[in-house]
């Protein structure tokens, strides 16, 4: 099964519980949540205070996106938030395989994300540790980006690598994704659709939601 998890990063905060919630009801599998710190990127969007507060208002899992320097530090205080997922940046780790298994120790599903510029062959010494690639088709920091079209390639690779390794995790795209690539990302591998402005930037995200499913199957 396809996973459609929108990121609530484009959502209207003002009305942050009612988006989900109808986001929710229309068929979203997952919520996906981008932290940033201002440093890994160059925006700040919320922290754990935020995710405690959408983990009262829906029963869907919480995809959390660290895009922070040295997450490590913060493992705990976001799987006491509520995180389900908890996915970290290669590009930000000195201890990548330490903090994967710091996250799969407090009973999270363990992801690490690449972005635009970092081969899929850096993760190979860790692609049997993981539950989740998240792969960025836009450079993080900002919602509202266009697909980078080099990064299809980079899907289907990673797609080989797990089938010829024999692995479970999924993949998961992140940037740019809408209702005209959807179907092909997911033709090339990709198990999880992160959809930021294609949902929560539309009038009615509800009926984007619907649409996506539809697509999808």
């Amino acid at each position: 099964m396809k996973i459609l998890a929108p990121s609530v990063l484009s959502a209207d905060f003002s009305r942050l519980a009612e988006q989900i919630q109808k986001v929710e009801e229309a068929g979203a599998d997952w919520l996906h949540l981008d932290v940033m710190d201002g440093n890994f990127v160059p925006n700040i969007s919320f922290g754990q205070p935020v995710v405690r507060a959408i983990r009262a208002v829906t029963s869907l899992p919480l995809d959390v996106h660290l895009m922070i320097e040295d997450p490590g530090r913060y493992v705990d205080s976001f799987a006491d938030a509520g995180a389900q997922t908890l996915t970290i940046h290669l590009e930000a780790c000195i201890h990548l395989h330490r903090n994967i298994h710091q996250i799969k120790g407090k009973g999270l599903s363990a992801g690490v994300a690449i972005n635009p510029h970092t081969p899929v062959e850096a993760l190979l010494p860790v692609l049997g540790d993981l539950d989740l690639v998240c792969i960025m088709s836009v450079n993080p920091g900002f919602g509202g980006q266009s697909f980078i079209p080099s990064t299809m390639q980079k899907l289907a690779s990673l797609a080989k690598y797990r089938q010829l390794q024999g692995l479970a995790f999924r993949i998961e795209i992140d940037g740019g994704v809408d209702l005209h690539n959807a179907r092909a990302l997911t033709e090339a591998g990709a198990d999880v659709l992160v959809a930021g402005n294609s949902v929560f930037g539309q009038p009615d995200p509800a009926a984007a939601v619907r649409s996506f499913k539809a697509l999808l199957g």
